[in-house]
């Protein structure tokens, strides 16, 4: 008897239901949601679902889920808690299971699936998917903002926008000061120009969103030496260029600011002898993405 017993909880804990029941499924009671790449409104939209249907739930992340999704290419996606209802689940085979047909971005309905044992199953129980064309750019389109550094440190703002692909284009404008403290010389330069980006893939977690980028471009330079005790005020222009790769990182708790680290290398040669500007340098910037 205690045999049998034991047998019987044994399969109820193994029963595939009895797993399924400890699940949680977040129900969509919106007409149509949208299934975000990371759980920020301004990451790229993967995918729709309609009302109805049941997303098993794998992680809670502050207004969001983190949810089975098999359309996207990692096979999750991020959903916001407003637009439906978590419960447990107790009856779900499927991630995402509904009354309705799949349906392509094309509108085709998807073909019948075929299981293990050969026999063709109905669609008539998945979800009513929509899927959006695949990411693969980034979904800030345009931000202002503020940096620091550079080969001699300085300050200054940048502007800077992406396309729907992996280009982006950057303009900064920074000014620099260095000066020499026995004839008391000081050379200020403003350097300003455009550069050119390019975005890797993307690295999506539950909170932070990384795009690794390279880029470079030209700057022009305008630079005054003035020295009081030698009688000194004059200027020049110049022309200079950069290369350099860093990484924009953005937070899902305030998704339309960005912070950039940048290791850079300039090439200027400065029109006034024993105040060099190129070299090495590393620079922080904050962009606040406007659209």
């Amino acid at each position: 008897m205690i045999r049998h017993a034991a047998a019987v909880v044994v399969v109820l804990l193994l029963s595939p239901s009895w797993v399924t029941a400890q699940g949680t499924e977040l129900t969509i009671n919106v007409a149509s949601a949208s299934v975000h790449k990371s759980p920020s409104t301004s990451s790229p939209v993967i995918g729709h679902v309609g009302r109805g249907t049941r997303l098993a739930v794998t992680r809670e992340v502050g207004d969001w889920v983190k949810v089975a999704y098999p359309p996207a290419a990692d096979g999750v996606g991020y959903v916001r808690v407003s637009f439906g209802s978590i419960a447990r689940s107790g009856i779900s085979k499927t991630p995402l299971e509904n009354n309705s047909t799949v349906t392509r971005s094309s509108g085709q309905p998807m073909p019948r699936l075929v299981s293990s044992s050969g026999e063709a199953s109905q669609t008539g129980n998945r979800i009513p998917v929509r899927n959006a064309a695949p990411a693969t750019g980034p979904s800030h389109v345009f931000g202002l903002g503020a940096r620091i550094g550079g080969p001699s440190f300085g300050v200054g703002a940048s502007a800077r926008g992406w396309t729907r692909g992996r280009f982006g284009l950057q303009f900064e404008v920074s000014r620099y000061e260095m000066s020499e403290a026995i004839t008391l010389t000081t050379m200020s330069s403003t350097q300003f120009g455009p550069s050119v980006l390019y975005a890797f893939n993307d690295h999506v977690a539950d909170y932070t969103w990384l795009r690794p980028y390279v880029g470079g471009g030209v700057n022009f330079y305008r630079s005054t030496l003035t020295s009081p005790a030698l009688a000194i005020d004059m200027s020049d222009s110049a022309m200079g260029s950069q290369i350099f790769g860093g990484g924009e990182l953005s937070f899902a708790s305030l998704p339309q600011f960005s912070v950039s680290a940048e290791l850079s290398y300039h090439w200027f040669e400065s029109p006034f002898a024993g105040f060099e500007m190129s070299g090495t340098g590393l620079s922080i910037a904050g962009h606040w993405y406007i659209k």
